[in-house]
């Protein structure tokens, strides 16, 4: 892959990403503030940027690339829940910052270079905050530190928004010691009952905005190539980063800017006020973290992905379809049959390579990439559903596994036992229609007997009273049936 593409939201443009240092690539996005489980909204970012990271070790290699991810494990949503669970503090953020851990494995992505922790770099957030202060770009009062945002002239060139145009308290609640009301907190004291640490101005902590400046100043320098996260996050929380860090080091934060949308749930937002939120975990014990990722990558980044259950079967169904392919090209792999190498097949399969690594390439357009996987799953049930073995078509499923295991790698998805995961996948789908397993497979056993003693007419009997109840048959080159509910 090369000639990586990516929408850069400072400029809403997409331009081609050329790292300041190839021998040094650097992606920042930010991590969870770790005070509740995560969402499946926290869990889309998690999924997109481990994608983005895994493209730049394919095109740079693992050792010239630098993936930060932060832990906000101090915050005021975090003294919040721990008193309204009469937690303490660091049992909180241990306790559900294991938990993230937990989903970022069950997701299978990868660790970051780096995942710092807010709270080992305080000591770096007041020596940023001297600094401003210094260059007149912040002030205190009363031991709060506000950043004075008519000291950035160029406050709003990420959201788009006129500092002028902005509603007084944007950028958090209005404040009587602000000098302006879009000016935002970098230090805030702290009473004697929350976290806090000694300052010039007085026992506090840090904003919230603050700590990401640090922490990616720290471990990829003043300008760096790729800051991310999601698109909730544009304003206030990374037009903050821009402005302090900015007014702070007199050069370019960071030069790309990426941004997942969010995720709806029937096509309204998820919030705790209408009682939608779903808990990625919830989903992933319900279902699978494989039907999750598909779900997840099947729309672009950019694009809001509607969370309804029509749209989980949707997804279910396809992840079926390309499974139960594979399976097949498996059992075919595993026949007696000799090989015969196909030019034709080999020049398909360069131009199927060619399509993927440049819909990976053009902004990951991964809908993209599941387009030319059912291409090619379409094509390999042609030659191969109920139909002989041959060596030209051993050739083109030996290709066709190939295939998904090169770009199934990329994006973690694919990696199931293709026999039990078909099986699973089925089962979820007759659950989700209320139709008994037995039933089913008393029908297959009865049809196959009528099979074998000729009987076609009943044969064709149990086939459609099964497609009545959405159930489809494929009978297989090797003598097996298998079975799947048609969407």
């Amino acid at each position: 892959m090369n000639n990586l593409q990516l929408t850069n939201s400072l400029t809403n443009k997409k331009e081609i990403f050329n790292p300041i240092n190839k021998d040094k690539v650097s992606l920042y996005a930010c991590g969870p503030t770790v005070y509740d489980n995560p969402h499946v909204g926290n869990a889309r970012a998690l999924v997109v940027f481990d994608l983005l990271f895994r493209i730049l070790i394919e095109l740079y290699g693992e050792k010239k690339v630098t993936y930060v991810r932060n832990i906000t494990d101090i915050d005021d949503k975090i003294i919040e829940a721990s008193k309204r669970r009469k937690k303490n503090i660091s049992d909180l953020t241990k306790s559900v910052t294991e938990k993230f851990h937990k989903d970022c494995k069950i997701l299978f992505c990868l660790n970051p270079t780096k995942e710092p922790k807010a709270t080992d770099h305080v000591e770096g957030m007041i020596n940023m905050t001297k600094k401003l202060i210094e260059k007149n770009a912040a002030y205190e009062k009363e031991g709060h530190v506000f950043f004075a945002v008519t000291s950035f002239k160029k406050y709003g060139k990420l959201s788009n928004k006129n500092p002028n145009d902005l509603k007084a308290g944007a950028g958090g609640e209005v404040s009587k010691l602000k000098n302006d009301p879009l000016d935002f907190v970098l230090w805030k004291p702290s009473n004697n009952n929350d976290p806090g640490w000694e300052s010039p101005w007085g026992r506090g902590r840090p904003g919230w905005h603050l700590e990401c400046s640090v922490m990616s100043e720290k471990y990829l320098g003043k300008n760096f190539d790729i800051h991310g996260g999601g698109l909730d996050l544009i304003f206030p929380h990374h037009e903050n980063e821009i402005a302090q860090s900015e007014c702070r080091g007199s050069t370019p934060f960071s030069n790309f800017w990426v941004h997942n949308n969010l995720i709806n749930f029937d096509n309204q937002k998820m919030s705790k006020s209408l009682g939608n939120i779903i808990k990625g975990r919830d989903f992933i014990n319900d279902y699978n973290s494989e039907i999750f990722k598909f779900l997840i990558l099947s729309v672009h980044y950019r694009s809001i992905l509607n969370f309804n259950q029509t749209i989980i079967n949707q997804s279910v169904g396809n992840l079926i379809k390309i499974y139960t392919a594979l399976q097949l090209a498996e059992n075919i792999m595993g026949s007696d049959i000799s090989i015969n190498q196909n030019e034709l097949y080999d020049k398909e399969f360069e131009i199927y390579n060619e399509k993927i690594e440049g819909f990976l390439n053009s902004d990951m357009n991964t809908p993209g990439v599941f387009g030319v996987f059912f291409d090619v799953v379409r094509k390999f049930n042609l030659l191969s559903v109920n139909k002989k073995i041959s060596g030209e078509s051993k050739y083109f499923a030996e290709r066709f596994l190939n295939l998904f295991k090169t770009y199934g790698t990329i994006l973690v998805l694919f990696q199931e036992s293709k026999s039990n995961f078909v099986k699973e996948l089925n089962i979820l789908m007759l659950n989700s229609k209320s139709i008994n397993l037995s039933d089913i497979e008393n029908k297959i056993l009865l049809r196959n007997k009528a099979r074998a003693s000729k009987n076609y007419q009943l044969s064709d009997q149990i086939r459609d009273e099964l497609l009545k109840d959405s159930i489809e048959l494929k009978d297989n080159p090797d003598g097996s049936t298998d079975w799947s509910v048609k969407i």
